[in-house]
């Protein structure tokens, strides 16, 4: 073969080959830029909440007020009751000592009801035992199980476990009838870590000797928090005379004090909660365990928790939303207990912004094409002027 053809050959297929990997590249930034516009910081693509009552009885009121205030809390911030299990005993509200039929309230006003009209339980009354939550945590159910009771998560979800109810050390009681161990609760996270069921957990407790609940969980990614250390209590917070029980504890109160105050694009972090824990408001020690979490506290949402991530794909420029650029409405005070319509409230939200945290500035959209194909055309264009200019340049030196 000529030195010519030789040198021609050489130049044509070094140009060939980098015009390829502009364009595999390109390709590769396109979708890796599409998918991480779908995740949030903490690299989860969808929320989760598991919310327990392991109380029943008309003199545990506070503890279902504890759940149903949770619940209502993770709707209004964006998680779908698709994406909601909530166990509950479901005998109070029309329990017959209740002058209030069909409702529970959460304050002694009763400015809220918490049960209203749009409450889904998931379990309901003996269906509460320890055998159906472990089940549903670990996803070993029946086949026959209906997807509103299954948990239907994966290696990129974030969950909300809240529980409230009795206990003591290392043990939380289940309807006065059995027990769950904190030994249980560790072997049913660490089955779910291997199973890759979940992305990071945030386990919340509010019982007594809360913190002995968590002793045992040795799996990565789980951040956990309870109302009260060994031999502590738990108390409640106030009581309603006309209904005759407590009707919410402290350290969901003085949670809710602070979630209350919180919405979808809030840049309030879990420090910013655990900060707010004082033992002469809740008369009890709280404990935090972040040894097994990846993340500093002070980055990670409230709503990476207790909201839920929306994907938005922007498919033009537009003035960023004012509600952004507004002072954190979590710096705001508020009372918890006068609340307007949550489902009004989300929708509203909903419309009005994009989540702080949703990716705003990237070089490629793949959902539009032009500006892909205009980046590989003038590519294209200068590598084919280039080749021109090398074969010339071979042709002339032979």
């Amino acid at each position: 073969m000529k030195p010519t053809s030789i040198l021609r050959y050489i130049t044509a297929s070094v140009c060939i080959a980098t015009t390829l990997a502009i364009s595999v590249t390109t390709n590769k930034d396109d979708v890796e830029g599409f998918f991480a516009k779908s995740k949030s910081q903490s690299g989860h693509t969808n929320n989760w909440a598991v919310l327990v009552c392991t109380s029943r009885f008309w003199f545990n009121y506070r503890h279902i007020a504890n759940t149903l205030s949770m619940y209502r809390t993770v709707k209004r911030l964006g998680i779908p009751d698709s994406n909601i299990i909530m166990m509950l005993a479901d005998d109070v509200a029309c329990n017959s000592r209740n002058i209030f039929p069909a409702t529970v309230y959460n304050n002694r006003g009763r400015h809220l009801d918490l049960y209203g009209e749009n409450v889904e339980v998931d379990y309901r009354g003996y269906e509460v035992t320890v055998e159906n939550f472990i089940r549903l945590l670990t996803g070993r159910v029946a086949k026959e199980t209906p997807r509103s009771k299954r948990l239907m998560t994966d290696d990129q979800s974030n969950i909300l476990i809240f529980m409230t109810g009795h206990g003591g050390e290392e043990f939380l009681k289940f309807q006065d009838a059995e027990e769950i161990s904190a030994y249980d609760l560790g072997d049913a996270f660490q089955q779910m870590y291997e199973k890759k069921r979940y992305n990071e957990i945030l386990f919340m407790i509010d019982t007594c000797q809360a913190n002995t609940m968590y002793t045992q969980i040795h799996s990565p990614n789980i951040l956990a928090t309870g109302s009260s250390k060994l031999n502590e209590s738990s108390y409640s917070h106030h009581d309603d005379p006309d209904i005759g029980v407590a009707v919410i504890d402290r350290f969901t109160y003085y949670i809710l004090e602070v979630l209350e105050k919180v919405n979808m694009q809030s840049k309030a972090t879990l420090k910013d909660l655990f900060d707010t824990y004082d033992y002469n408001l809740l008369q009890s020690t709280p404990g935090v365990r972040d040894d097994l979490f990846d993340r500093p506290l002070d980055e990670v949402l409230l709503t990476d928790f207790f909201g839920n991530v929306q994907n938005v794909e922007l498919t033009e420029s537009k003035e960023v939303n004012n509600s952004l650029t507004e002072a954190d409405p979590a710096l705001v005070d508020s009372d918890p207990m006068f609340i307007e319509d949550p489902q009004a409230e989300t929708t509203s939200s909903l419309k009005q912004s994009v989540p702080w945290s949703q990716e705003q500035s990237h070089t490629f959209e793949i959902g539009n094409p032009d500006q892909s194909q205009t980046w590989r055309f003038v590519a294209f264009a200068v590598l084919s002027v280039a080749m021109g200019g090398a074969l010339f340049a071979g042709s002339s030196l032979v």
